[in-house]
């Protein structure tokens, strides 16, 4: 059984930073693209960044600069380093495989006051 917990959310003023995690238990971590997603009230969840297993990056054109993912494979854990949040990156934020999704984990809220 695969399980992914998030945590690290919270409340930020805008321009601040915050750091997620994403621990991931059951799952042959090391092997699977893995990626940070959002989703926004009454918005679609969307991807937000992924790492793959080797250490590549891509970001979403609205997060790209502002945010870094990175990895831990020895721990099973995924990071996500948020800086100069803006009121838009308000949202649950959650990780899971790029391809082939895990069950989602419940998420992490994020919110940025202005």
């Amino acid at each position: 059984q695969v399980h992914l917990v998030e945590s690290g959310g919270g409340l930020v003023q805008a321009g601040g930073s915050l750091r997620l995690s994403c621990a991931a238990s059951g799952t042959i971590f090391s092997t699977k693209a893995m990626g940070w997603y959002r989703q926004a009230p009454g918005k679609q969840r969307e991807w937000v960044a992924q790492v793959t297993t080797s250490g590549t990056t891509n970001y979403a054109d609205s997060v790209k600069g502002r945010f870094t993912i990175s990895r831990d494979n020895a721990k099973n854990t995924m990071y996500l380093q948020m800086s100069s949040l803006k009121p838009e990156d308000t949202a649950v934020y959650y990780c899971n495989a790029v391809y082939g999704f895990y069950p989602w984990g419940q998420g992490t809220q994020v919110t940025v006051s202005s």
